[in-house]
């Protein structure tokens, strides 16, 4: 894309673009269990101890024992680019996905959660090192640059457009006690 300067002649913008991820997996083993209070306590791999209440929205519970395996993937990601306005203008948006395991089958689920938010450019202050952007509620943010040199690779009306994502994924397997 070529952009006007102030002296009229025309410019090619790199725009700038970001992206960041983070993920954790846990994996416990259930060392105590309440079936009807549903409390829950699980020794991590690390030998740390958590206690928490299972919700009642969580399915099948009354089939996990203690010495069954309990393994958590949680990742979160969040993209932040820079594009041209083609007439979008500002917006928000947010998706919700998940599933639980069926009756019975061991409890389980999985959840997706993202959520995109545009806005525009309202000012570039190069001396500054700042930035502001307008939100779609109307608010307006300043913002001070990391990379000051993304300030030459943006200009006033542009959208930004940042995407978070969060995803967790849990499920529950059982260990069959040795026999001997």
């Amino acid at each position: 894309m070529t952009a006007a300067c102030a002296g009229g002649e025309s410019v090619s913008l790199d725009r700038p673009s970001f992206a960041a991820s983070q993920s954790a997996s846990i994996t416990a083993v259930v060392e105590a269990i309440n079936h009807e209070t549903r409390v829950v306590t699980v020794r991590k791999q690390d030998g740390e101890a958590v206690t928490f209440t299972v919700r009642e929205e969580a399915r099948n519970l009354g089939q996990v024992e203690v010495g069954d395996v309990l393994m958590v993937e949680y990742e979160e990601t969040m993209t932040v680019e820079v594009i041209a306005d083609d007439g979008m203008g500002t917006e928000e948006a947010e998706m919700l996905a998940m599933a639980r395991a069926k009756e019975g089958d061991m409890p389980g689920f999985a959840a997706m959660d993202t959520r995109v938010v545009i806005a525009s450019v309202e000012n570039i202050n190069v001396e500054a090192n700042t930035f502001a952007l307008k939100f779609p509620d109307g608010s307006v943010n300043e913002y001070t640059a990391r990379d000051p040199d993304n300030l030459h690779r943006a200009i006033v009306g542009d959208l930004v457009v940042i995407t978070f994502t969060e995803a967790i994924a849990v499920i529950v397997e059982h260990q069959e006690s040795e026999q001997q």
